[in-house]
């Protein structure tokens, strides 16, 4: 019988991070990986952990990211050697800067082939650089049936990935790098079985506690979560919360917050500013975290501290000393907040009109009625109705294109779930971290519908994301592109202001005339294109039972 120490060695490594808590893994198929995807098929039919197959590389980084994302977990991603590794880099890159975990298990050549022209071969050790928490070259597994050399590997990535270790990083997560290389054979037949564990944990921090003096907000960017909402609560402060925080809820949040923060009575007599999360979508909240009189607290997530103006402290924990609120402060924002609120809600119908015994009137009725629900879809109606259609059990992944900012600044509150990759805000990646997002949140049978946001082009940048394995269960995931043709994103921007009409079309905005049902039609998606807003509401609230994918037309 054939053996193979890479087949032992990728066995107990598996083995391994599934006693460690990782429960879902992302395969690239190629050869120098087999043992390790070998290992992880064989461990899938026994139930110990998720597999999912993709055959593009940066498809599956993203994947992962969104599986970690969603449930905190370390997703594991097996690729093979050459170039296949480096298309993890997009994904390692946003999972660093947004504190998610990762293992990134790449299958390398032995180190006799590296450096001398051999097929497939690059310098794999260190290719992901600073983006990484912790990056091992392993050893070559020798000698079949030998303690394997990668033992003990899976235990310390997970705990890596976590935050667990690693010098000045202590409870931030993000990627872990394992550079795995084999000699052939590079695979066996055989099964391998694995008890499923737990993750590690690390003890709570000692939280810092905050005096109530000082005239405070609580500043909530992406991935921030309920902890921004309940200091808020807990000290009595504004909270201004992105629409990707997944803190927009609660009776203390700020309606049109960056028009407050610009009123000198507001915004300008804040002294202290706590930030929860990554905050990235308005320029007044980078103003207000830039300016060296006002103390600046920011609870550490990312593989970047928070340090905008120079002294910005950073915390893992906080609390609030006992004593009463500033009501005077609070009553201020709250005042002004409440004069903010966007109401985008359709105008009720003329009940008099529609039942009265005035032809002209009833007719008028009608019409107005008619118009309401012809009404074509702008930007504020979509992310509007996306917002209103998502509750508790589903999710709502944000794309970095200009709907999220539109979001950012007319929702009001709503305790969903959301996500989004603001740690570098890029537009890569955006479908298949939503498919990730579905997948983890769908596990076990879990109810609930998973939206994505996004524009064309972020849309056309992950297109390879809609292939998905027809013998692996199917999300229900609906992928909502807002098309108005191309980048319009940079009419907000100094370039829109700087450079001639026809730069600004052709560098810029890369308008196309890609037909997006034709894309679903080739990957076996379900299609609507809506473009009233009764139609949009009617394909937001009807059942989903796989992936659909919405194109809305919008006004350049």
């Amino acid at each position: 019988m054939t053996t193979s120490p890479a087949s032992d060695a990728a066995a107990a490594l598996l083995a391994e991070l599934v006693g460690n808590g990782v429960r879902d893994l992302v395969l690239a198929p190629g050869s120098r990986s087999q043992a390790l995807a070998l290992a992880a098929t064989s461990l899938a039919r026994s139930g110990a952990v998720r597999v999912h197959v993709r055959i593009d590389e940066r498809v599956a980084g993203f994947t992962a990211l969104g599986l970690a994302r969603e449930t905190g977990a370390p997703a594991a991603i097996v690729c093979t050697s050459g170039t296949a590794a480096g298309n993890l880099l997009p994904a390692t890159m946003e999972a660093f800067h947004a504190g998610v975990p990762l293992l990134l298990l790449t299958a390398d050549r032995p180190p006799e082939l590296r450096g001398v022209g051999a097929n497939q071969a690059s310098i794999q050790p260190g290719i992901f650089g600073p983006f990484v928490r912790l990056q091992i070259d392993a050893p070559v597994p020798e000698g079949a049936g030998l303690p394997t050399a990668w033992d003990g590997l899976g235990a310390q990535a997970v705990r890596a990935a976590l935050g667990l270790e690693g010098e000045g990083l202590v409870g931030v997560a993000g990627p872990v790098h394992l550079n795995l290389p084999a000699r052939e054979p590079l695979s066996a037949p055989r099964e391998v079985t694995a008890a499923a564990g737990e993750l590690p944990r690390r003890d709570a921090s000692t939280p810092v506690e905050l005096a109530r003096g000082p005239r405070t907000v609580v500043i909530a960017g992406a991935d921030a979560g309920s902890d921004a909402e309940e200091l808020s609560h807990a000290g009595g402060w504004p909270l201004i919360a992105e629409i990707v925080s997944g803190a927009r809820f609660g009776r203390l949040i700020v309606h049109g917050y960056r028009e407050l923060l610009r009123d000198e009575s507001l915004g300008g007599r804040i002294e202290r500013a706590v930030v929860f999360g990554h905050p990235t979508l308005s320029r007044e909240v980078t103003a207000l975290l830039s300016r060296t009189d006002v103390d600046v607290l920011a609870v550490r997530r990312g593989g970047e501290a928070l340090d905008l103006n120079g002294c910005t402290t950073a915390v893992d924990a906080l609390t609030v000393a006992d004593g009463a609120a500033d009501r005077q402060w609070l009553g201020a924002w709250m005042a002004a907040s409440q004069a903010a609120v966007v109401d985008l809600s359709a105008p009720a119908p003329d009940q008099d009109g529609l039942y009265s015994a005035d032809k002209a009137a009833r007719l008028g009725a009608v019409r107005a009625e008619l118009d309401v629900v012809r009404k074509r879809v702008d930007r504020e109606m979509l992310v509007d109705a996306a917002w209103r259609a998502t509750w508790p059990h589903d999710r709502l992944v944000f794309g970095s294109s200009r709907l999220v900012r539109v979001a950012d600044q007319v929702l009001g509150g709503k305790k969903v779930p959301v996500h989004a990759n603001r740690g570098l805000a890029g537009i890569d990646g955006t479908i298949s971290t939503g498919i990730g997002i579905a997948l983890a949140s769908q596990a076990e049978g879990s109810p609930g519908v998973t939206r994505v946001l996004l524009g064309d082009l972020a849309f056309l940048h992950d297109v390879g994301a809609l292939l998905l394995p027809g013998d692996e269960p199917a999300p229900r995931i609906q992928v909502i592109v807002g098309n108005d043709g191309g980048g319009t994103i940079f009419d907000g921007l100094e370039v829109a202001a700087a450079a001639a009409a026809e730069d600004l079309d052709r560098a810029f905005y890369t308008p196309h005339t890609a037909n997006l049902r034709a894309v679903a039609e080739a990957y076996g998606w379900e299609f609507a294109h809506v473009s009233t807003r009764s139609s949009l509401e009617q394909a937001l609230t009807s059942p989903v039972p796989g992936p659909q994918l919405i194109e809305i037309p919008l006004e350049r």
